[in-house]
């Protein structure tokens, strides 16, 4: 998987929601996650790196009236080129050194992990973030089974940073240690 959005359908609703909003940036040079799209509500996790670890960033999300979520996020401190699984996790807890206090993925539904937009899937797997050479990353997907207070709600759940790709592996996708964690709160 890509760090960008590879559907043109979702290029297309992006690029529309982001004329609707008049967006403009504010010290974020127009990237995405400075815009407000037309979100009914929008949350926001700010990510700090566990124990000797450098990822941080934020990952926004943004619910829109026809229930699809636009998550968007701006990390750095990852592995220059390489890709890093992203998963909402079902505690909102990042108090333990290593993120073990976020618990596992998020899973309401009991599916099997999956990458989208492979489904069914935990209502947690984001996909993987890939990392530029200085080890920054910005990633955009466009998913429809979260919400941030209705159907699988995400609002105080965690969201974990792996040091790993997500293979799309049984049972978590083999992605690795936890290298960032954010709780998840509405704005």
């Amino acid at each position: 998987m890509t760090a960008r959005p590879t559907s043109p359908a979702v290029v297309a609703v992006l690029a529309a929601l982001t004329l609707l909003a008049g967006c403009s940036s504010n010290k974020g040079g127009g990237r995405a996650a400075d815009m407000e799209f037309s979100a009914v509500v929008k949350a926001a996790a700010p990510i700090d790196p566990t124990l000797n670890n450098t990822c941080k960033g934020i990952v926004w999300f943004y619910e829109q009236r026809d229930g699809t979520m636009y998550v968007v996020a701006d990390l750095e401190g990852l592995n220059p080129g390489q890709q890093h699984a992203m998963h909402v996790h079902e505690k909102g807890d990042c108090s333990a050194p290593d993120g073990a206090s976020a618990g596992g993925h998020y899973n309401p539904e009991s599916f099997p992990h999956a990458l989208p937009p492979n489904e069914p899937r935990h209502a947690g797997d984001l996909g993987n973030v890939l990392a530029d050479s200085s080890g920054k990353a910005h990633y955009e997907i466009a998913v429809d089974n979260i919400s941030i207070r209705g159907k699988n709600p995400i609002e105080s759940r965690a969201v974990i940073v792996h040091a790993q790709v997500d293979d799309g592996g049984q049972p978590v996708g083999n992605a690795g240690g936890r290298i960032g964690c954010g709780v998840i709160a509405a704005r």
